[in-house]
């Protein structure tokens, strides 16, 4: 069967700090629930019990021949047509997820699997992860890291206090929409109340929570929490630039971010910039606007909230044409 670009229904999840704000993202989010996460391309065997429920969570094909079959339906039968040089999970999955989070109220003080945690603990899976913050409430802010001064056993006396301590203990920056924070494994981290992120990650929901707010409910997972947490600098934030219409924003051994601004009818390339490592597959989020995607299997309509999966076989011959000014970013899946 010949490989086409791949749109997705979400998968919503309702979280105690979620609201409805994904609507503006013309999501059909279920009536009468806060909905905290929306996961638009998923492919994972297995998920926490404290996160996705524990069982698989995998993406289901809206369009084209495929639809209605899942994402690693599509990995199985179009091998490395879809995924090029980019290898699958151990269990044979595609390696990425993307979500889009509304941090109606602040997000648990938590980190995941630092690389050490992980090589020892099989169950415990590597997570870095990116946030685009798409908008803000006034005053919002995000805690990325720990701050310098702050010692491990200072640290560590807040955690098991389950003291409010710990969140004096955090960098505290303003969410400012249209910046990207990258966060890798290891870095303690939380979303402030009032933030709305796309998320571009490993394919994992290993968390373990340091804080909660004081809510009730959640198990905290203190100790391999401490055990992960990382004290070095997160790197810092990037954003696109006035006047530009492309660049890198994060770069990964997992993936790049790279943003795209375009101008009703400009186009562009979507495999160009950062593309002479071999083929890979693309996905390509659209943030603004609308555009359209013309590949060699044809047409493909990018509108506000989707996430398209442009296979590796395909991605070099891609253009992304705006209908309307338009912002995207466009993810190299891969090394």
């Amino acid at each position: 069967m010949p490989t086409y670009p791949l749109l997705f229904e979400p998968l919503f999840f309702a979280k105690v700090w979620g609201g409805r704000a994904l609507e503006h993202l013309r999501k059909p989010i279920p009536a009468r629930e806060n909905i905290g996460e929306s996961w638009e391309l998923a492919d994972l065997a297995s998920t926490s019990s404290g996160g996705a429920g524990g069982g698989a969570a995998r993406s289901i094909i809206a369009n084209g021949p495929l639809q209605g079959r899942s994402l690693n339906d599509a990995v199985t039968l179009w091998k490395s047509d879809l995924l090029g040089a980019t290898p699958p999970t151990p269990s044979g999955c595609f390696p990425l997820l993307v979500k889009f989070l509304d941090a109606r109220e602040n997000l648990s003080v938590q980190v995941h699997p630092s690389p050490a945690y992980a090589r020892t603990h099989a169950a415990a899976h590597l997570k870095t992860e990116s946030w685009y913050i798409l908008h803000a409430e006034p005053g919002a802010v995000i805690y990325k890291g720990i701050r310098p001064g702050v010692s491990r056993e200072e640290f560590a006396a807040h955690a098991r206090a389950n003291s409010p301590d710990i969140v004096q203990d955090m960098i505290s920056l303003p969410a400012i929409p249209g910046e990207c924070h990258n966060l890798p494994s290891g870095t303690v981290h939380a979303l402030g109340a009032g933030v709305l992120v796309a998320e571009v990650q490993t394919p994992s929901d290993t968390t373990f929570r340091l804080y909660d707010w004081g809510r009730t409910g959640r198990e905290l997972h203190t100790e391999p929490a401490l055990e992960c947490s990382d004290f070095s600098a997160a790197p810092a934030a990037a954003r696109l630039g006035a006047g530009r219409s492309f660049a890198t924003l994060v770069t990964t051994e997992f993936y790049t971010i790279n943003e795209l601004s375009l101008g009703a009818g400009e186009s562009h390339a979507i495999a160009g910039s950062g593309s002479g490592r071999g083929s890979r597959p693309v996905v390509i989020i659209t943030l603004s606007g609308s555009a359209r995607l013309e590949s060699q299997s044809g047409v493909t309509s990018l509108i506000l909230g989707s996430t398209c999966l442009v296979p590796a076989g395909l991605a070099a011959g891609s253009r992304v044409i705006a209908e309307s000014a338009a912002r995207l970013l466009v993810v190299l899946v891969g090394v």
